[in-house]
């Protein structure tokens, strides 16, 4: 979990070919794959309901492991995470990856795992009388595997038992990174903060989720609205990454569901705004609606929070003036035309503050984004 605060926990993410995107989320993590090691690739898939029996799964963004897992001392974390996705079914397998599981969960340090991660638990034999839930299809093998299972009534369903921590489906991430913080020792102070993401059709997938549900996880309460739409409609998102082309590639994302809607909203009842990048941002800053309000952030002096092509707003917006600011690389001459200061996004990861407002370049930003936001909202997450 991003923090105002250095973390000093270390915690371990256990990763796969194929596990589920939105899964792939660390607090302060070492990523690590069997067989891989530190540099290398994991693919990831996209998988949500459908009109069929089963979900459906595209690809997903290409996410990069940090440690070597041959290298890894599992005595020197605090703490494991397991994503689910079908990388868990193979893994399962895996005598190494059992014999990962077993020093965790002697140890009692806190292990949780999401969707079909759970699979790996049973196989490490680590979930007799113990309390658990997973997505639904699992069941059967949970049971046998000697679990107490809790039914999930819904996909955001999380249960807390002991050090162990499961969660259905992405839906459960906000209470299940919320339990996982309180198992590792965390405290969460100044939260409960207001905060609005101005989303749109085929905004970047990991640049509003990730912000999104990492902010719900420290108790703040979070809207999502989009011109034209109301609560309970979708905006389709897209998976922007980089993959040796001139420019990123593009593959359909979630479906993402906001949670209120955008005529009549009151502005002045929210604490910050978070825009999101991809290619939404385009067309919402020819929303005239859409510029008055991110003016009047501004003007209230609210914290602003904009990632990669979200800054194409705040230049339409006119709010950039005198500004330092970074954002992708390719929207450079926005910025600039806007009369900003360019920050050279140095490495991508790279994130700025300059007084009420906090940009970043791309969706690898997001642990100082999100920390830099939090430390505006004066949001501390200490152990």
């Amino acid at each position: 979990m991003a923090s105002s605060k250095s973390v000093n926990k270390s915690v371990l993410l256990l990763c796969g070919d194929f596990m589920e995107d939105w899964e792939a989320y660390g607090v302060s993590v070492d990523a690590v794959c069997p067989g891989k090691k530190t540099g290398d690739i994991c693919p990831t898939v996209v998988q949500q309901g459908s009109v069929y029996q089963t979900y459906s799964e595209s690809r997903g963004h290409n996410f990069v492991l940090n440690a070597t897992f041959d290298d890894i001392e599992a005595d020197k974390y605090d703490g494991l995470l397991i994503p689910g996705g079908r990388a868990a079914e193979y893994q399962a397998m895996d005598k190494s990856v059992q014999e990962l599981v077993n020093s965790f969960s002697k140890s009692g340090k806190p292990i949780a795992a999401i969707c079909h991660g759970q699979l790996i638990l049973a196989a490490a034999d680590i979930l007799r009388g113990r309390k658990c839930t997973a997505y639904p299809t699992l069941k059967p093998v949970l049971i046998s595997a000697g679990a107490h299972w809790i039914e999930a009534d819904t996909l955001a369903k999380c249960t807390a038992d002991g050090n162990l921590i499961t969660g259905a489906t992405y839906n459960a991430h906000p209470e299940y990174i919320r339990h996982f913080i309180k198992a590792l020792g965390g405290t969460i102070t100044g939260s409960n903060k207001k905060i609005l993401f101005l989303c749109g059709d085929y905004m970047e997938d990991y640049e509003v989720v990730v912000p999104f549900q990492a902010l719900q996880a420290i108790d703040c309460n979070v809207d999502a609205v989009c011109p034209k739409k109301g609560a309970g409609d979708i905006c389709a998102t897209a998976v922007h990454d980089f993959e040796g082309d001139q420019t990123y590639s593009e593959k359909p994302g979630h479906l993402f569901k906001l949670t209120a809607t955008y005529e009549g909203l009151d502005a002045s009842s929210y604490d910050a705004l978070v825009i999101p990048g991809g290619r939404a941002p385009e067309y919402l800053a020819l929303d005239e609606t859409v510029l008055k309000l991110v003016k009047e952030f501004m003007e209230a002096r609210k914290p602003v929070a904009s990632i990669c092509h979200g800054q194409q707003i705040l230049s339409a917006a006119g709010v950039l003036k005198g500004k330092k600011c970074t954002a992708y690389p390719a929207v450079k001459l926005n910025v600039v035309l806007a009369g900003a200061t360019w920050l050279e996004p140095d490495p991508i990861s790279r994130c700025y503050t300059d007084e009420n407002l906090v940009t970043g370049a791309a969706w690898p930003a997001h642990p100082d984004f999100i920390s830099q936001l939090m430390s505006l909202l004066n949001i501390h997450v200490s152990f």
